[in-house]
C-alpha cells in the first residue's frame, strides 16, 4: 500500500512534464514498487517516468472514485 504522500507524488509525476522537487523517501518507494523508473538524460542527469504499473494503479485508482 501505498502513503498518502507516496501517492501523492505517483500523480505528480504523471501529471508534470518539467523536473520537480520530490522526496527522496517517496521516489525510492516508488522505484522499489516498480511504479516509476529512471530515464537517463543525454545531459547525464536522471528523470523519473511513470511505468505501466504505476499508470495501471492511477487508473483503478480514479475507477475506485
Amino acid at each position: 500500500m501505498l502513503s498518502p504522500h507516496e501517492f501523492a507524488t505517483l500523480m505528480l509525476l504523471k501529471d508534470s512534464a518539467e523536473q520537480i522537487d520530490l522526496d527522496r523517501a517517496d521516489l525510492e518507494a516508488l522505484l522499489e514498487r516498480q511504479l516509476v523508473t529512471l530515464e537517463k538524460l543525454a545531459s547525464g542527469e536522471q528523470r523519473p517516468l511513470v511505468t505501466i504499473n504505476g499508470h495501471s494503479l492511477l487508473r483503478a485508482a480514479a475507477r475506485s472514485r
